[in-house]
């Protein structure tokens, strides 16, 4: 008698496999195009995120909170907590922290920089050709509470044996009342140290270029904002990406709009209310390619303050 497909436990079994597999590569693949897409906030509100050059451009204690998360129907959905803090101790100079924990899956990894930026004054008094540098810590580890199997597995084992180490960030930027030139080499061990490099981080960023220019509306008390920005992303073993947004402003009232699409297939919407002393904005990324039909997008929430100073 010839036996059913379905009550065939050798099938079954081979079945249930390449599912499994599926999943886990779809999964994988959600969680690396999230982490292609980074904070929209960087763009406009707080660029010190990816260049230390931009650390105390003002004199007020600055103080950026940031979340990220995808919403997807998979397990280990990508997320991201960030914190900045910057200011001018001194004139021309800048000090910063960056702090940046990132859990993917299985993986969680946390970044811990401190950043030294100098402002160097140039034809005017608000024209600064800036330099920065951060130093700190990269460490990544797999969370045993969250894996669903054998807690022995060499591969993990191996993973969490990996130490922390020194990593370090270099920017530069031209800067003026109207024109932002950007231009940051982040993860410098993974760009000069190569075989150093033995972590699961195929989508680390490692160039980031951006310019971005104010234009002021013709209206009776130029109260509208019109930025416009264009940047470009190397990134570790993806193509490289491009980024064209805009930021439209109503000064009267603080408010906010703007609009990023990232040549990666998405584009990211966002909202937010400036009120000199804190800051607050949301943003949706949604996918355009294929992967929109595995994922619902991403949301991110950002709080600015600033302390301790008028500008």
């Amino acid at each position: 008698m010839k036996t059913s497909i379905i009550t065939n436990p050798t099938h079954i079994i081979k079945t249930a496999g390449k599912l499994l597999m599926s999943v886990l590569l779809i999964s994988g693949t959600l969680g690396a195009k999230a982490q292609l897409n980074p904070f929209q906030a960087m763009y406009f509100q707080n660029p010190y995120q990816y260049n230390p050059a931009m650390a105390g451009m003002e004199q007020a204690l600055r103080l950026n909170i940031g979340y990220r998360q995808q919403w997807s129907n998979f397990p280990g959905t990508p997320k991201t907590a960030l914190f900045t803090a910057d200011m001018q101790p001194a004139r021309n100079v800048g000090i910063g922290l960056n702090v940046n924990d990132d859990q993917e899956g299985l993986i969680r990894q946390t970044r811990v920089m401190g950043s030294y930026a100098y402002h160097l004054p140039l034809n005017s008094e608000n024209e600064k050709l800036s330099f920065g540098v951060s130093l700190g810590v990269n460490d990544a580890h797999i969370d045993y509470n969250k894996v669903s199997g054998d807690l022995t597995d060499q591969q993990i084992a191996q993973y969490n044996q990996l130490k922390a180490y020194v990593d370090g960030d270099f920017g530069m930027a031209y800067t003026n009342d109207k024109l932002t030139v950007s231009g940051a080499l982040p993860n410098l061990k993974s760009v000069f140290f190569k075989a150093s490099d033995q972590r699961f981080d195929a989508d680390r960023l490692l160039f980031i270029t951006a310019v971005s220019y104010k234009i002021d509306m013709k209206t009776a008390d130029n109260s509208l904002t019109l930025e416009p920005l264009v940047a470009y992303r190397k990134v570790k073993g993806y193509k490289d990406i491009g980024d064209l947004g805009f930021n439209f402003t109503m000064n009267n009232y603080g408010i906010f709009l703007q609009g990023i699409y990232h040549t990666s297939q998405s584009m990211g919407l966002g909202v937010g209310l400036d009120q000199k002393s804190y800051l607050l904005n949301f943003s949706y990324n949604l996918e355009t390619g294929v992967l929109s039909n595995y994922t619902r997008g991403a949301f991110e929430f950002g709080l600015k303050l600033r302390l301790f100073g008028n500008k």
